[in-house]
This record gives structure tokens, C-alpha cells and sequence, in this order.
């Protein structure tokens, strides 16, 4: 198969990569790698898929937010994981169902903290959202493509 493994060049993604690529043929992708995507530009998703043709499978290990206090005198600081964590990896969705083969996957990432944390009301929030998100397009996607989301942690 081939995967697109977006992020993978944190933590995570770099893991995922790794494990896949003994039996795949793996194309890693990150803001700071060789091939270049950054969830907060559209154009640079497209300008992936451009490059790298027809897969058989996305996955998302991209895009994280900050701890923010609810009293947070700025709110762009609050809404921070909004672009990318969660827009981001819906317009990457978008994207990927034009590229990825009949029966393919995309599987995009959330989060969860095993108890209330100060300053986590806005990654609950993006992560409830992109839970919500994927289980209501899992109807709509194309060709029988499969959508997944991931909590790790």
C-alpha cells in the first residue's frame, strides 16, 4: 500500500511512519520534512497530493494546540489549535477523498486527557468536534472509502 503519513516528523507520526514502512511504501510529510504540508495552507495539501498521485491511505498525525486557560486575555491564543488541529485536518479530508483509492482510508487524529486538566476546555472542545466531524461524514465519503479518527494517549 501507499500511505501518507502527515506530521511525521513528530513524535508520534515519526513512530507510525517507522512501524508501516517495513511492509508499505511510506511518504512522510510534515511542516518541517523533505515533502512539505502544512495543514494551515490548503494550497500546500494540494500541492502534496499533486505530487505524490493516487494513495491508499492518509493518516493525519498532525497538528496540536497549547494548554490555555478559559480566562485567557487573547483570544487568538485561546483558539489556537482551530486552524490547523481542527479546519486543518477537515480541509485535509476534503482534499484526500480525491486522491486516495476506491477503499481506502483516512484516518485523522484527536485527543483526550483522562481527566479535566486546567487549560484543556479548547482541545476538548477541537477534539469533540473533529469525533463529531468524522462520525457524521463517514456517511457521505466516496467509493467506500473508510474515515477514521484517533485518540492517542
Amino acid at each position: 500500500m501507499k500511505i501518507v503519513v502527515i506530521g511525521a516528523t513528530g513524535t508520534i507520526g515519526r513512530a507510525v511512519a517507522d512501524a508501516l514502512e517495513t511492509d508499505h511504501e511510506v511518504i512522510r510529510a510534515s511542516r518541517n520534512g523533505s515533502r512539505r504540508v502544512d495543514l494551515e495552507i490548503p494550497g500546500s495539501i494540494d500541492a502534496l497530493f499533486d505530487a505524490v498521485g493516487a494513495v491508499d491511505a492518509v493518516i493525519c498525525c498532525a497538528a496540536s494546540g497549547q494548554l490555555t486557560p478559559i480566562a485567557s486575555p487573547s483570544d487568538d491564543a485561546f483558539t489556537l489549535g482551530l486552524k490547523g488541529k481542527l479546519l486543518g485536518q477537515v480541509m485535509l479530508l476534503r482534499r484526500a477523498v480525491n486522491h486516495v483509492r476506491d477503499g481506502g482510508s483516512v484516518t485523522l487524529t484527536s485527543g483526550v486527557f483522562k481527566e479535566p486538566t486546567p487549560g484543556s476546555s479548547f482541545g476538548a472542545l477541537v477534539n469533540a468536534g473533529l469525533e463529531a466531524f468524522v462520525h457524521a461524514v463517514a456517511i457521505e465519503v466516496p467509493r467506500g472509502l473508510r474515515v477514521n479518527v484517533v485518540s492517542p494517549g
